[in-house]
């Protein structure tokens, strides 16, 4: 599974989750005590960030054609992934989509796609 955003633990689980000033969202698919569902399959319940045993932000980090890159999705043998090393010509050489100034992602396939890590921030 390849993981871009908040997580959070609580209860000793962790949870996707969204910070909220002084309080967190965490989510789930399923309905439990506590959450109240913001549309099917995915519930929600808002926490104080004190009552959490961890909260961090999780990125996924490969190399595709020896460059680095963030992993941003995952679909059918393929990854979203944005580049990361800063060279204008490699984005060219690669073929990425300029997604806004300076960002640029592309579709590599899954199979071409190495050091796959995952970072907590």
């Amino acid at each position: 599974m390849m993981r871009d955003g908040y997580v959070a633990r609580w209860r000793g689980r962790e949870y996707e989750a969204s910070p909220d000033g002084d309080a967190v969202r965490i989510y789930q698919p399923e309905a439990d005590e506590g959450f109240e569902q913001a549309r099917p399959g995915r519930f929600v319940r808002v926490l104080p960030v004190k009552e959490l045993e961890d909260f961090a932000y999780v990125r996924t980090t490969c190399t595709w054609k020896g460059e680095p890159f963030i992993v941003l999705a995952e679909h059918d043998g393929w990854l979203r992934v944005e580049y990361t090393g800063g060279r204008w010509p490699v984005t060219q050489h690669l073929g990425l989509e300029e997604f806004d100034f300076g960002v640029y992602q592309g579709w590599a396939p899954a199979t071409e796609v190495t050091d796959l890590r995952e970072h907590r921030i």
